[in-house]
């Protein structure tokens, strides 16, 4: 396969820098849950319920935060968002390590309403800097990259409790995000093509574009994310009870590889797939994994059909969302997709969990493909009309900025 693709995308302006900045502005946001987690297990010494309680309030405050920075970037800018939101980072986690349980519980909700909204924000300048036509393969190329960045940031999270312990880690995690925040301050990437920008300024009623079509979208996207964490932790629970937990990070690294293998392939494809398809046949394929107890080695094998799917199918739901909303409202649409993926995520863990201890670690890649298929199934009817929003064509030539105001 050709990547000259690729390195087209790469020399378009500005979107090698944005892609560079992304990453590394994503590995302290997914080592945050690991870090919280290992501090109230081993520098709180609480246990893994509480430590369970303080991760929810923070995916709670991401989940109702992640919107609610969208639309303030739609309506007065990325800068001012990211230097309200680098600022609570910069607090919280300097000083998280020496809060009180009960305090650091308020305190991890807060902080995640006013998490740096990094994700989002990379995917929503990627869909103002990059011409439609190309789009799909600088998500997909987002999604590699996402996936990196998941791959290294718990690991150095664990690295840095284990060896150094919460504060200096939490101090690291602390410096780290507001480096990320200040790099995007920096860098001030656009938010909206110099096209979309020549357009009357009006704001777009919500009603427009938050249709059933849309929220099928939103649906699909978080039945992805249910089917990966109940994946990783059926994974995880089948290694436990083969007595091979020496080997999860290899075999999570796989999982994973598969997953950017996947995401090469799928954007240098000529023509893009519905994320419906993708996420149908991802949770189809991962029905019959559990058949492949025993060895971990043919576990991880059994993987790899629906493990090339994961990186296409996110790739292809934030797609959706770039073409199905105005660029006045991209913003609040992309936050409410990555609502969408922690909901999808928060809702497996305990699901799965249930499963693995009562049924076995193999009902839990069952379960999570079947309910997969069936969320697919049911946003089909919604997502087959016409979207009310025709999308804009998104020139090569370098994007203006939208500046505060």
């Amino acid at each position: 396969m050709s990547i000259e693709p690729y390195r087209r995308l790469l020399r378009l302006p500005g979107v090698r820098t944005l892609l560079l900045v992304g990453l590394l502005a994503r590995i302290p946001s997914t080592a945050m849950g690991m870090a919280l987690t290992l501090h109230v297990v081993h520098g709180l010494g609480l246990g893994f319920g509480r430590a369970g309680l303080v991760t929810a309030a923070s995916t709670v405050g991401m989940a109702v935060g992640s919107p609610l920075s969208g639309r303030f970037v739609d309506r007065h800018g990325l800068r001012p968002v990211l230097a309200v939101t680098t600022a609570a980072q910069a607090v919280f986690w300097s000083c998280a390590w020496a809060l009180p349980y009960p305090v650091l519980v308020v305190a991890a909700a807060v902080a995640g309403l006013l998490a740096l909204p990094v994700f989002s924000v990379i995917r929503q300048c990627l869909a103002a800097m990059v011409p439609l036509e190309q789009r799909r393969m600088g998500f997909s190329l987002d999604s590699m990259l996402v996936e990196l960045s998941y791959m290294t940031g718990p690991a150095l999270a664990v690295a840095g409790m284990t060896a150094l312990g919460s504060g200096p880690t939490l101090g690291v995690i602390a410096a780290g995000t507001t480096a990320a925040g200040l790099a995007l301050i920096v860098l001030d990437p656009p938010v909206r093509s110099a096209e979309e920008l020549e357009r009357p300024a009006a704001r777009v009623p919500r009603r427009r574009w938050l249709t059933p079509g849309f929220v099928a979208v939103l649906g699909i996207a978080a039945s992805a994310t249910f089917v990966l964490t109940a994946s990783e932790l059926a994974l995880v629970g089948t290694m436990k009870q083969a007595g091979r937990t020496e080997w999860v990070g290899l075999a999570v690294g796989i999982w994973c590889a598969y997953s950017l293998l996947g995401g090469f392939v799928y954007g240098g494809l000529s023509r893009g797939v519905s994320p419906l398809v993708l996420i149908t046949s991802m949770g189809l394929l991962t029905v019959p994994v559990g058949l492949a107890g025993g060895d971990w080695r043919w576990l991880v094998l059994a993987l790899l059909p629906a493990g090339v799917l994961c990186a296409p199918a996110l790739s292809s739901t934030v797609d959706m969302v770039s073409r199905r909303v105005p660029a006045a409202a991209r913003g609040e649409a992309m936050g409410l997709h990555g609502t969408a993926l922690l909901v999808g995520g928060a809702a497996s863990a305990p699901i799965a969990g249930l499963i693995i201890d009562s049924h076995g670690p193999g009902w839990a890649f069952a379960v999570a493909g079947t309910v997969s298929v069936a969320m697919a199934l049911v946003a089909l009817p919604f997502l087959r009309r016409r979207p009310l929003v025709e999308p804009v064509h998104v020139p090569a030539e370098p994007p203006a900025k939208v500046t505060a105001g």
